[in-house]
């Protein structure tokens, strides 16, 4: 592992075109490569992952990071002090900084505890599960560091076992390699996540994401007031994450849907784990259809919790991932009670929470239903968002209640 600092040699000068600074002056950390002066920096000399000092178009130092030519976000600023430059003392700095937060707010060691510009690290994701940490490296600058990662984790935590899961498909992108293999200790198949009192089981090897969604957390801790005695559906189970919960919380019954065979025995491992098994079914298949099935059937919920997957992670999928978003969304509200809730969720960063909402109205009204709003969620303090990156402020949780016209 490497324990010196970057070389300054080592630090090619990135200059921009004029006044494309300004969004890095108010706090932003990205440059795309339309806005560098290819004349007096040409991307054709620069490596990908190579560490650089950005200047202003007339030279003026604005921080340090580092940059990828081949890609349209090719440059982050990582760091804005001269004298303490993007490299392995900064790694170990802002992991302290970001653990110092973590273990203000958290008392066991289950958080997002480095969420890439939210704590001044990007390209770098860490999920602590206990003494085991996983690791998401995005960016070529990050991978460069893959090493001196390792050693920052090591000197700050002593971490048990460290899994590299470096599978995005992000990472295509940049140039990367996706893999996922053990980089220090032993990575069991299935690890425990404690959530207020509760306990699951995750895969972290082949799970979603690294396996658990904190981001959620104080979403579904919201979910508690109001599913007691109620029949809740869990369309995108996963886990169990939500529908575990509800069941442990006081629902009188819970049905949970997933595409995904292995998430749905993990999810009746984690009811029997939390001992609600007797309370909660699984159903294996496609949202939309087993939601047709239901409807078809005149089943009817007085929760339904929507969380999927991103349907839109690109702009030009906006279209169809907005219509999704609509039809997922209207045929939860086909099978709520006449006073029914239903908590809906989008992490498409793309997704404004405006356009969320006028979702869920348009597919209320187009069922002659009234939806008011009694509360709205985002991702946990664990997952912190710079006000001047708004790309980092992904998640929208909205609580409605669904009722006749």
């Amino acid at each position: 592992m490497s324990t010196n600092p970057i070389s300054p040699a080592e630090f090619a000068p990135l200059r921009l075109r004029r006044n494309e600074d300004r969004r890095l002056r108010a706090g932003h950390l990205w440059i795309y490569s339309n806005e560098i002066d290819v004349e007096t920096t040409p991307l054709r000399n620069f490596q990908p992952g190579q560490p650089v000092t950005i200047q202003a178009n007339n030279g003026q130092f604005l921080g340090t990071g580092y940059i990828n030519p081949h890609v349209l976000l090719c440059a982050r600023l990582v760091s804005r002090d001269a004298e303490h430059p993007f490299g392995p003392s900064l790694l170990v700095h802002r992991l302290k900084v970001a653990l110092s937060l973590r273990e203000r707010i958290y008392q066991r060691p289950f958080y997002r505890l480095v969420y890439g510009e939210g704590d001044g690290l990007p390209g770098l994701i860490v999920d602590r599960y206990g003494d085991l940490y996983v690791v998401q490296i995005t960016t070529a600058g990050m991978e460069r560091l893959k090493e001196d990662v390792l050693m920052a984790l090591h000197k700050v935590l002593k971490p048990a076992a460290i899994l590299w899961r470096n599978d995005s498909p992000i990472r295509e992108l940049e140039g990367l390699e996706r893999y996922v293999t053990e980089a220090a200790g032993e990575v069991p198949t299935t690890v425990t996540v404690e959530e207020d009192h509760l306990h699951f089981q995750i895969a972290p090897r082949t799970g979603q994401k690294t396996g658990w969604f904190y981001d959620q957390r104080d979403n579904r801790a919201h979910l508690d007031r109001y599913i007691s005695e109620r029949r809740v559906l869990d369309v995108f189970g996963y886990v169990g994450a939500w529908s575990v919960r509800a069941a442990a919380r006081g629902a009188r019954e819970v049905l949970v849907m997933d595409s995904s065979t292995p998430a749905l025995e993990l999810a009746a491992a984690n009811a029997a784990l939390n001992g609600v098994s007797d309370r909660v079914r699984f159903q294996q298949g496609d949202a939309f259809e087993m939601l047709k099935a239901l409807r078809e059937a005149r089943e009817r919920f007085d929760v339904v919790i929507v969380d999927p997957p991103a349907f839109i992670k690109r702009r030009k999928d906006f279209k169809e991932g907005a219509l999704a978003y609509r039809r997922i969304n209207e045929m939860a509200m086909q099978v709520l009670e006449r006073d029914g809730l239903l908590v809906s969720c989008s992490c498409s960063q793309l997704l404004s929470r405006d356009v969320l909402i006028q979702t869920l109205l348009q597919a209320a009204r187009h069922l002659d239903r009234n939806l008011v709003i009694l509360e709205q969620g985002r991702q946990g303090p664990d997952h912190p968002v710079p006000p001047a990156i708004p790309e980092t402020d992904y998640l929208k949780v909205v609580f409605a209640r669904v009722l006749p016209a």
